[in-house]
């Protein structure tokens, strides 16, 4: 696809940007029972269309954090999902295959680090928070990613102060 400016030059368009994703799916692939595979029609859902579906239909999170947890602008997080729920629609009500493939995606690792040796690894979002660290089996361990599971200061704020009245 080109795109021509005002002044009648052809552009190519900016390339997508990269879209987390917390986990590959499980399965890739959904077709209507009892019709052969070779009569089916296809969809294809691309991989950050399923995260977004996941994200607004399965977490039940408004767009805005769905955007933030794909690191995507919110309009481009809407037209993501608004996309994919056509597709799995079309899929389901003219009894047609979906196939799970493809898309400008990364799978979204979390850093943990170790206080006690300072060793670092990573793990995918999804796969638990590790126990103790797998170098010197110290249980102090914290998060380094900058992302933080509930409120506090870092992702929603106190506002005016922890536990502080308002002319306190």
């Amino acid at each position: 696809m080109t795109i021509t400016n005002p002044d009648g030059l052809r552009t190519m368009p900016r390339p997508k940007r990269i879209r987390q994703v917390a986990t590959q799916p499980r399965t890739d692939y959904f077709k209507p029972r009892g019709i052969l595979l070779r009569e089916l029609s296809e969809v294809v859902l691309a991989i950050e269309e399923l995260e977004a579906l996941r994200l607004a239909d399965l977490d039940d999170l408004n767009q805005a954090a769905g955007a933030e947890r794909m690191d995507v602008s919110r309009p481009t997080f809407a037209r993501i999902l608004h996309e994919a729920r056509q597709k799995v629609a079309d899929a389901l009500v003219n009894g047609k295959a979906l196939r799970i493939e493809g898309g400008a995606f990364e799978v979204a690792l979390r850093v943990f680090r170790c206080a006690a040796c300072d060793k670092e690894w990573t793990m995918p979002f999804g796969t638990g928070r590790p126990d103790r660290c797998n170098a010197c089996g110290s249980v102090n361990i914290s998060r380094m990613d900058g992302q933080r599971s509930g409120a506090g200061p870092g992702r929603h704020g106190f506002g005016l102060g922890h536990g502080r009245k308002r002319g306190a």
